[in-house]
């Protein structure tokens, strides 16, 4: 006999119990239905790329955390660690098919062998939408009022957006003259929050900034309060710069827009020192936090890339989207004690008492499912208190309680399992109008 294999999974890698897969799945589709009803179409790319497709398009640090490896045709391959860098290299390639402006949608699994913490693993989910083939700033207001609906539809209350531009970095850098090492000021400085201040300093003057040069940077930190405040806070420091203006500017027409829109004032602010470690945003970038749990980072984060096809075709394919983290969104949710528990997709459970109605069961069970119900039905003939523990641990809402006394009498018991509260159905055995009442008691909802 074989020896028995320790059941384990990888470092980072993860099982989903029932509850956290329905949880998952019933964010996503709120993600499929918002995305739809702004127009976003789904698309799909393969788990592998060739390594040139993925290398160099993240940072010096997502290329470090890239699965790769040479697969059976001796071809150097990777496992995509974001959605964008894949669908810029299918928007080359099938622009033909799909025209400009396009707008996607795109959940699925990426791989990063990073390290794991609180609500960060190796394999997760992502839940992408972009528009491509367009400057305009209505797809970054549009960008920013999908996060803002895809957050509310999910339930949440208490979250902010929060926004920055590249080009008022790059403005100011401009105007410190710091330009030739942007890439080293944007990753300190989206560390800020997330490391202590004194850190990041540390980080900036040991790649050869001078101190009163970073302790400007870090005053970033400080600009607080309504866009128009914040915006005036950055003047100053963007100076003449062009690029930094036109970024000022931006951000102001975005704010305006906003409110016409509805967004609740307070929901989106600026934040000056947000920059997105990856390297190939320009433009707005984003990211949301839950106001409850600051700590657990960014659910929701994106912004404008203008450059990003380009590695991929010599036509221009000017880009703006954003990534729901839904696994860390869970993780936030669980935490707190937001997580729905059902351990089941069915609304009602369908006990079982003996083999002899097993047919008129089944008949139940199927006539109810017609009318758009979810039915358990239970395999074994158990005693009731049995069957309704199970039901209740499971998440069931109602239990569906019709032994040889209730047939022959014609009637059902519908048991509320949350509130324990019964009603009893007359039914005399019209399938019709046990459906109806079930059905009633299921929007009652006890």
């Amino acid at each position: 006999m074989p020896p028995v294999i320790t059941p384990r999974t990888l470092k980072g890698f993860r099982d989903l119990l029932p509850a956290q897969a329905l949880a998952r799945e019933q964010v996503l589709q709120t993600a499929r239905q918002v995305y739809r009803s702004y127009g976003f179409a789904p698309i799909d790319t393969p788990a592998l790329e060739y390594l040139e497709i993925l290398t160099g398009k993240g940072s010096e640090e997502t290329d470090k955390q890239l699965y790769r490896f040479t697969d059976h045709g001796n071809r150097q391959v990777g496992m995509r660690f974001d959605l964008t860098v894949p669908f810029a290299r299918f928007a080359a390639q099938h622009i033909g098919a799909i025209g400009t402006p396009f707008k996607r949608y795109h959940l699925a699994t990426v791989w990063r062998g990073e390290n794991t913490q609180r609500g960060r693993y190796r394999e997760f989910m992502q839940c992408d939408f972009d528009t491509i083939g367009t400057t305009s700033p209505v797809a970054d207001l549009e960008t920013v009022l999908v996060v803002h609906d895809l957050l509310e539809a999910i339930g949440l209350e208490r979250f902010t957006i929060r926004l920055n531009d590249r080009r008022i970095l790059s403005g100011i850098l401009q105007t410190l003259g710091l330009t030739e090492q942007t890439t080293v000021v944007l990753r300190g400085l989206d560390k800020l929050g997330k490391q202590p201040a004194e850190a990041v300093a540390r980080e900036l003057t040991g790649h050869g900034i001078p101190a009163a040069t970073a302790d400007r940077l870090l005053s970033l930190a400080g600009l607080s309060g309504t866009a128009t405040d914040v915006l005036a806070g950055l003047e100053p420091l963007v100076g003449a710069a062009e690029v930094g203006q036109a970024g000022i500017k931006a951000l102001a027409n975005l704010f305006t827009g906003l409110a016409a829109a509805g967004v609740p004032a307070g929901r989106v602010l600026i934040d000056p020192v947000i920059a997105r470690g990856l390297d190939y945003y320009t433009g707005i970038v984003l990211e949301s936090f839950l106001d409850e749990m600051p700590g657990l980072g960014s659910i929701c984060s994106g912004g404008r890339y203008d450059n990003l096809a380009g590695l991929y075709t010599k036509q221009q394919l000017p880009g703006v989207g954003a990534s729901l983290g839904i696994d860390r969104l869970l993780a936030g949710l669980e935490e707190c004690d937001q997580l729905e528990g059902a351990e089941t997709p069915a609304d009602i459970f369908l006990a079982h008492f003996d083999h002899a109605h097993v047919a008129d069961y089944l008949r139940i069970a199927a006539a109810l499912r017609a009318a758009g119900m979810a039915v358990d039905f239970f395999p074994e003939p158990k005693k009731l208190g049995q069957q309704l523990k199970w039901a209740g641990k499971k998440g069931f809402r109602l239990a569906l309680v019709i032994g040889s006394d209730e047939f022959a009498g014609g009637t059902a018991q519908v048991k509320h399992l949350a509130t324990q509260q019964a009603a009893t159905i007359n039914w005399h055995g019209d399938l019709a109008v046990l459906v109806d009442a079930v059905h009633s008691q299921l929007e009652a909802g006890g």
